[in-house]
């Protein structure tokens, strides 16, 4: 069985920060209309107060110790299907191995980051690896 450095409970409400953290940011107009007036808007969602900004979760995931963001990043790739649940342990040292920046970078660069952290919690409890 996986021992997960942090609740599971807490990976869930990291992927709904990252959600809105990425909708904000990352957000893009495909067909802004017809006015020309409004046609130079800007491309992101406003931030309201009280949201999580992007420099917000950046801090949140450089303040988790070494093994927290090893899981993270183990169970992004799990949930990419690099590795399988069963690897849990390999997976971690593969991402303590490969660990050379800023893992806030590494998977906010991610375009799928919150779809594949969802899919790697779901790929280890349905294995049996979480509680």
């Amino acid at each position: 069985m996986a021992d997960l450095p942090f609740d599971d409970e807490e990976i869930e409400e990291l992927v709904l920060r990252f959600n809105a953290v990425m909708a904000k940011e990352a957000a893009d107009v495909d067909d802004p209309g017809g006015n020309p007036t409004d046609d130079e808007g800007p491309d992101v969602l406003q931030a309201l107060e009280g949201e999580m900004t992007e420099e917000e979760l950046i801090n949140e995931i450089e303040g988790m110790n070494e093994e927290q963001q090893h899981a993270l990043v183990a169970l992004f790739w799990i949930g990419r299907e690099d590795g399988d649940p069963e690897e849990w342990d390999e997976m971690m040292e593969l991402a303590a191995e490969s660990h050379s920046g800023s893992v806030s970078t590494y998977l906010l660069g991610q375009p799928m980051v919150t779809e594949y952290l969802e899919a790697g919690l779901e790929r280890m409890r349905e294995s049996g690896e979480l509680d």
